[in-house]
């Protein structure tokens, strides 16, 4: 499948070619996706409980460690808006930097390196998704199977469901954080090596058409950036937090380790069924219905810290995000007109400058989740709300 030739195309031109199988598109971004979030953003969720254990990590600690990847996820989600990268060579050059940030991580205990490491894993995380975004969607809709891209972002939960099940098994045999962050990183990188000559391929072809990003975007796109950032904030409290929240109710990891699996099982089953079995509902629209059930996920903690209200939660949460991000960056590129590229970075900049209040929110609140997270479902009712209200005035 892999040794398929794919000559990539440019993000807002160039038809399709004979040698572009949509399998092997969908292939391409699923992988890549899964290392970008599972790995680059997500594998962290998993690992706190852990670091916790063996690294005396606190829950504040925790707060800031997260924070750093969405700074960087934000960084690099800006320089895509102002400098539009060439798809093939962001996803090829991501995967391999989260490769070596992962690796890194597992080498040190210092809290500072720690830092920086998530931070640049972050900011290579913005590079994938908006290069997988930018690469595989036109070239499916150029296929004629445009629906086929919610196979592509179920990566997204492939990958969290794998750095979740690494996590459960590293906890029921006890290994170190430390050697769990190595083993990542090194799958990390096996993959990036895996993708990268199919990818390399792409480099000419898939450059922005000039000009790009110099066009003042439209005022609905910025709207509906704005609303996009206040689901970053309103989903990232239990996406962080869940397994940790877990930890402390459950004693036993072989039960507590569950959480993040059944989390990412959700987010990969979710995309393909929603692509599947509601193609004709316009994406604002997935986006809204998704937010609701999203909002209850974010409280339901709130009432009840036990393994079903959490495994609920985790359902809730896991069965929406990626469905809502799929269907905010289709309305991103719809939007986008001539820049859908650009305004694709734009929404994933204010996704990220959301998920960085929400972690802030829980260190401000010394660690007590329950005013962040009812702050998170107001944001997400307001969303709502003002999408609707967008809609009707468009």
């Amino acid at each position: 499948m892999f040794r398929e030739r794919l000559v990539v195309i440019s993000l807002a031109r160039a038809p399709a070619t004979p040698q572009q199988t949509p399998t092997a598109v969908v292939w391409i971004g699923l992988i890549a996706l899964a290392v970008a979030m599972g790995i680059g953003r997500f594998a962290f969720t998993p690992l706190l409980p852990m670091m916790q254990q063996d690294a005396g990590l606190s829950l504040v600690h925790g707060s800031w460690l997260a924070t750093a990847n969405y700074v960087g996820y934000l960084t690099g989600a800006l320089i895509c808006v102002s400098a539009p990268p060439v798809a093939a060579r962001a996803i090829r050059w991501g995967m391999v930097a989260i490769a070596l940030f992962t690796l890194a991580t597992g080498l040190t205990h210092d809290l500072g390196f720690w830092l920086a490491l998530r931070f640049l894993a972050g900011a290579a995380s913005a590079f994938v998704l908006v290069g997988v975004s930018a690469w595989a969607m036109p070239i499916l809709a150029n296929l004629h199977q445009p629906s086929r891209s919610g196979q592509v972002f179920a990566g997204v939960g492939v990958g969290i469901c794998l750095a979740g099940l690494v996590g459960l098994v590293a906890g029921v045999t006890s290994l170190s954080s430390q050697t769990t962050w190595i083993g990542l990183g090194a799958l990390a990188a096996a993959l990036a090596l895996a993708l990268w000559r199919e990818l390399a391929n792409g480099d000419a072809q898939s450059a922005p058409a000039p000009g790009a990003g110099r066009v003042p975007l439209a005022r609905q796109v910025w709207i509906s950036a704005i609303c996009y950032g206040a689901f970053g904030y309103g989903y990232i409290i239990p996406a962080t937090f869940l397994p940790a929240l877990a930890r402390e109710a459950i004693g036993n990891p072989a039960v507590f380790g569950l959480v993040w699996p059944v989390f990412g099982a959700a987010a990969a089953v979710s995309t393909v069924l929603a692509a599947k079995l509601l193609p004709a509902l316009p994406p604002m629209r997935l986006w809204s219905y998704g937010q609701w059930l999203l909002a209850v996920g974010v409280i339901t903690p709130v009432f009840a810290v036990n393994l079903t209200a959490l495994l609920f939660a985790a359902l809730c949460v896991g069965g929406t995000f990626m469905v809502i991000t799929m269907a905010g960056i289709q309305e991103a590129r719809n939007l986008g007109g001539a820049q859908p590229a650009r305004a694709v970075a734009l929404y994933t900049a204010a996704f990220a400058l959301g998920q960085i209040v929400g972690p802030l929110t829980v260190s401000l609140s010394n660690g007590e989740l329950l005013l962040p997270s009812l702050l998170a479902a107001l944001a997400l009712a307001l969303s709502n709300l003002t999408l609707g209200f967008t809609a009707r005035t468009s």
